[in-house]
């Protein structure tokens, strides 16, 4: 589901993209708008599942020795189930519904050949729906990145930035 967005949501879902750890106080000093309403709209978002703030982590480089790529093809109507079905296993980072080829693809990360064999032989062929996987190790990864953008971001303009829909007075320019 869509979740309407205004410019300033998108500064601010820009701005945490670039930088998940920066504070509601930097934000609010680089954009002009009040800390509280900051913290407000980015509650907001997460609260939605628009955002989500994580570390992300090179899997290849902490210790998992297996990342690959699992093309699913599905029986007829099902591809959706299969999706909801996978997104709850641990070894699953990505889970998209396609079209082309496969119906659904998968992103598993595993620590070892074992682990994998473990996951591709014995617990995906129980999964409801599906009936063909194509599998790709990944070798190496040269981009990891989360942070694809949300459209042009103009200034927000003063007016805009004052606005607290909080209901609070930002506690930094209260006195």
């Amino acid at each position: 589901m869509k979740t309407d967005l205004d410019d300033i949501d998108r500064r601010l879902i820009a701005i945490l993209q670039s930088d998940g750890r920066r504070s509601f106080k930097e934000i609010s000093e680089e954009t002009g708008i009040p800390a509280s309403s900051v913290r407000y709209r980015v509650q907001r978002l997460e609260e939605s599942g628009t955002l989500q703030i994580v570390g992300v982590a090179d899997p290849l480089r902490i210790g998992f020795d297996r990342l690959a790529l699992v093309g699913l093809k599905c029986e007829m109507g099902k591809a959706r189930l299969v999706c909801e079905e996978l997104s709850k296993l641990p070894e699953t980072s990505y889970v998209v519904l396609t079209t082309g080829p496969f119906d659904v693809m998968v992103e598993v990360v595993c620590r070892d050949v074992a682990h994998y064999t473990e996951f591709l032989h014995d617990r995906l062929p129980k999964q409801d729906g599906i009936i063909g996987a194509e599998t790709f190790f990944v070798l190496e990864a040269y981009k990891l990145a989360y942070g694809w953008g949300v459209g042009d971001t103009p200034p927000v303009p003063a007016a805009e930035a004052e606005d607290d829909p909080s209901g609070e007075r930002d506690e930094l320019t209260a006195h």
